[in-house]
């Protein structure tokens, strides 16, 4: 009998009593119910695990066939296992995916979700589903050909809020808490992936991006970890083309990435000079602009010719939205097999720097600029703006133990916005 996890409303949180780490490969519980969590290990280590206890490899193959084809997350209804297995398996490991409130959908179909951590928290996960009419206009990156029957691109997030203050974006205004699981990752997928089939809706989740909430490259080895699942046939089945991994810009981890993945690749670049990018892009200030094209050359060099790197590049009125910044772009990306998403700039509550999104005119202006100088360059529909689900506007719950949160609220009472 297949199990489905209770769906949470907004605002209730998981009870108490767990805990994750991290930084490890496994997933814990607390001292006395250690139990691991076998959703998101990736297949090598599941073979591990079962041969750890005395059991066949291909043990690991059954429960990914339950755990991910058929959304079961009762060992006991795994009935192609052993019942003696079975007993063994539920006194040390459990599949325990995450909990998610109901979704909230905006008018353009765009849905999103709250999912549960410990301590009361929540993060965003946003599905942005497309027909066959509307390929390539979407937040999905892959670069991957059209589907006939259209995608569903899921928004994932990997950090509970973001340890990065980009100045337009509502999610580093929350401030940060810590890293997502593996199992809480992979966990944003199973649920909507399951929810979507359970519609009706046979495609399930086509394709994901790691653009929700935080910086999925200090999150390394969970994110890493989750990519293996996603990709791997007995998971989720997803193309290399159609996992993309955004990063502001942490150089040393997107060489590191060289040597552990071929996902597709993108960076929140959003100014073409390291002086307006300082601002914008705080990280920039580590590692500048040069140091990261360097590191997107060296990632491509293990790709294949016909794989590009996406440049996103979020418009701002008056900051980065002219001709001139689109020449300046242009000739910074020359030579480098990159495209460029231009995303007008979505407004969120705490914005305290008065941007405003260009005009649609203006937005063409810099999108032709682009073209006219050989740049492929695509512009990103807003969609799920009247929900809070577009790009920049992620929150979710965040115990801020930056006090980030404490010091724009304080600056709020004491300040009138331009």
């Amino acid at each position: 009998m297949k199990q489905t996890p209770r769906l949470l409303p907004p605002g209730q949180g998981i009870p108490a009593g767990r805990f994750r780490d991290p930084e490890s490969r496994n997933e814990r519980a607390c001292p006395g119910d250690a139990k691991t969590n076998l959703l998101g290990m990736p297949r090598s280590e599941l073979m591990a695990f079962f041969e750890d206890i005395g059991e066949k490899p291909y043990r690991a193959t059954q429960v990914m066939r339950w755990v991910y084809g058929a959304k079961v997350t009762d060992i006991d209804a795994m009935t192609d296992i052993s019942k003696s297995l079975r007993v063994h398996l539920k006194e040390i490991a459990e599949v325990r995916p995450p909990p998610f409130s109901a979704g909230r959908q905006s008018s353009d179909g765009v849905i999103k979700w709250l999912m549960y951590t410990e301590r009361d928290q929540a993060v965003e996960t946003v599905l942005i589903p497309e027909d066959g009419r509307h390929q390539g206009k979407s937040a999905d990156d892959d670069g991957g050909s059209p589907t006939p029957n259209g995608r569903n691109t899921l928004c994932i997030s990997s950090q509970v809020g973001c340890s990065l203050d980009c100045s337009f974006c509502a999610t580093g205004k929350q401030g940060f808490n810590g890293n997502l699981s593996r199992a809480e990752i992979v966990g944003q997928v199973w649920q909507a992936d399951r929810e979507l089939r359970e519609r009706g809706d046979e495609r399930g989740i086509t394709n994901v991006v790691f653009m929700g909430m935080g910086e999925p490259l200090l999150n390394f080895e969970p994110v890493l970890d989750a990519t293996e699942v996603l990709m791997d046939d007995l998971g989720f089945g997803i193309s290399k083309r159609r996992v993309t991994i955004s990063t502001a810009g942490v150089v040393p981890r997107i060489h590191d990435m060289a040597a552990r993945t071929d996902v597709s690749l993108a960076v929140s670049l959003h100014a073409a000079r390291d002086e307006l990018r300082d601002t914008l892009v705080p990280l920039n200030r580590k590692y500048p602009i040069a140091e990261l094209l360097d590191a997107c050359r060296h990632y491509l060099r293990g790709l294949g010719e016909r794989r590009n790197v996406t440049m996103e590049y979020t418009l701002i009125e008056g900051v980065n939205d002219s001709v001139a910044d689109a020449r300046e772009l242009a000739h910074l990306l020359t030579g480098l097999r990159a495209k460029v998403n231009l995303i007008p700039f979505n407004p969120f509550p705490e914005d305290r720097n008065g941007y405003r999104r260009p005009g649609p005119a203006r937005v063409a202006k810099f999108q032709t600029g682009l073209l006219n100088a050989g740049v492929a360059a695509m512009l990103r529909t807003t969609r799920g703006e009247e929900i809070g689900a577009a790009c920049g506007q992620l929150t979710g719950t965040v115990h801020d133990r930056t006090r980030r949160r404490i010091r724009y609220l304080a600056r709020e009472r004491t300040s009138v916005r331009p």
